[in-house]
């Protein structure tokens, strides 16, 4: 049986056990019209499928390395006593630039399905459960980050009802391994 609770550091080597693969066959590609001042167009195109590991970017057990994670919650998904999910949601954390500054918002730092779970419903869950806490802890947005080439994520961010807000297509340009991706950046209102 599938079931979803809060956790805390002690979890988090089980909490990095969990894949973080993306199953990559499109991507948003952006058309910028008049240079920008025109506005974007943004389109759903094949690509060559590949799988991305995002678990090489984040890991739990590394996080208290970089930040304060005072004020971050972690959320885990067992089958009986084995992890297939996980979820961070970071807040009131000085050198985190995505939320600059901002006492009033949290960033859904990270969510994880491992491959054989999902479609299922768990990293739903998990957000249910993220958001109930966030709500409960006085917060009114949630940002979120997620790249054009990580199409699952983005239709799953706007089926929650989160707004696509900002891009950078530069945000990644020193990584050469994810130089051509572009960064989304989405604002979940949790009033």
């Amino acid at each position: 049986m599938i079931y979803v609770k809060k956790t805390d550091r002690a979890c988090f080597e089980m909490y990095d056990s969990v894949g973080m693969n993306v199953d990559v066959r499109s991507e948003y590609r952006i058309k910028r019209l008049d240079n920008g001042l025109g506005g974007m167009i943004f389109e759903e195109v094949p690509v060559t499928p590949y799988i991305k590991d995002l678990s090489v970017y984040e890991r739990a057990t590394e996080y208290e390395k970089e930040f304060d994670i005072t004020y971050w919650s972690f959320y885990m998904a067992f089958d009986d006593e084995k992890p297939v999910g996980a979820l961070t949601i970071a807040a009131k954390t000085d050198k985190l630039y995505m939320l600059a500054g901002r006492e009033d918002a949290c960033v859904l730092w990270d969510i994880r399905v491992a491959d054989a779970y999902k479609h299922q419903g768990i990293g739903q869950k998990m957000l249910d459960l993220a958001i109930k806490d966030a709500k409960t802890a006085g917060y009114k947005q949630m940002i979120i980050e997620c790249q054009n080439n990580n199409v699952p994520a983005c239709k799953f961010y706007h089926k929650q009802g989160a707004l696509l807000s900002k891009l950078d297509m530069y945000a990644y340009y020193d990584e050469p391994d994810c130089r051509n991706e572009v960064q989304f950046i989405w604002y979940l209102d949790l009033n």
